[in-house]
């Protein structure tokens, strides 16, 4: 089985790809991280309880209040609650605007509560994504898509078979879209949130240093009828180039050669990403 990674930075299309490549004629799954990192701190969950234990006390804002439909429907009576159990007892769900607002941003004090999020929620994510590969493979899927935001970020790429870099040209397009897309940030939140992340020129540099047969980047700069061109013109050529010998044996369900291949693969990407970050930090140091 194939695994793909789909990334790109935030508004830069990335959710329709994805849409599109569940649909006909692809119909491939989708292992989207934001649905996972959503669930894994959804109320009740170990993630939740932590970070509600991170941030409960120093953002006020930080859960629902019991007022909200969501917890209407579960029948909560706010004026029954102390602070002390607030949350922990009521399973009001977590403000993710007021989360967002706490972490994202380019000043310390937001980049170390990221930092501490993400410590939270990334191992959570990635043990939910192990559990959906597994259960593709064994279903006998040809390839499955990890949509991942941060897959760079994370380091989720060395294991990809195929890298797929959703991206654009002008950063102006990518603010604007993103500003339409959520109404209600301002230029400095928008600002905050492209920051957050690797810069769209990086994360091109980055998915086409794997190499043609493992690196695509798809340009959304035009309209859905280019966007759904460029998707059949990657997926044609992932088809055609097969992924590698790791997608074969995968796919002839050989799970003991797979293991070994496949950890000759991962250990090639870390360590061609080792080399290349060893070359930047000399370059920088001239």
């Amino acid at each position: 089985m194939l695994l793909i990674g789909l990334t790109g930075s935030i508004a830069t299309g990335k959710s329709t790809v994805s849409s599109l490549l569940r649909s006909e004629p692809y119909n491939l799954p989708i292992i989207d991280a934001d649905v996972l990192a959503r669930q894994v701190v959804e109320p009740g969950t170990y993630g939740y309880k932590r970070v509600i234990a991170a941030f409960g006390e120093s953002t006020p804002d930080l859960l629902l209040p019991t007022s909200s439909p969501s917890t209407q429907k579960a029948g909560l009576d706010d004026g029954a609650k102390t602070e002390e159990t607030r949350g922990r007892r009521t399973g009001q769900p977590i403000n993710r605007a007021a989360l967002g607002r706490r972490v994202f941003g380019s000043s310390p004090s937001r980049m170390r509560d990221r930092k501490t999020l993400n410590g939270i929620i990334h191992p959570l994510v990635r043990l939910a994504m192990l559990r959906h590969v597994l259960y593709y493979y064994l279903t006998g899927h040809w390839a499955v898509v990890l949509d991942i935001p941060l897959l760079f970020e994370s380091g989720l790429d060395i294991f990809c078979g195929v890298v797929i870099m959703v991206a654009v040209s002008d950063p102006i397009v990518q603010m604007r879209r993103l500003r339409e897309r959520d109404k209600g940030l301002s230029a400095e939140e928008a600002e905050g949130r492209v920051g957050s992340q690797m810069a769209v020129g990086e994360k091109v540099a980055a998915t086409q240093e794997k190499g043609e047969r493992r690196g695509k980047v798809i340009l959304n700069d035009r309209g859905m009828e280019e966007l759904r061109r460029e998707v059949d013109r990657v997926i044609g050529e992932v088809k055609k180039e097969g992924g590698g010998p790791w997608w074969r044996i995968w796919f002839w369900g050989n799970p003991l050669a797979a293991l070994v291949f496949g950890s000759q693969e991962v250990l090639k990407s870390w360590w061609a990403r080792r080399r290349q970050q060893s070359s930047k930090n000399e370059k920088a140091r001239l």
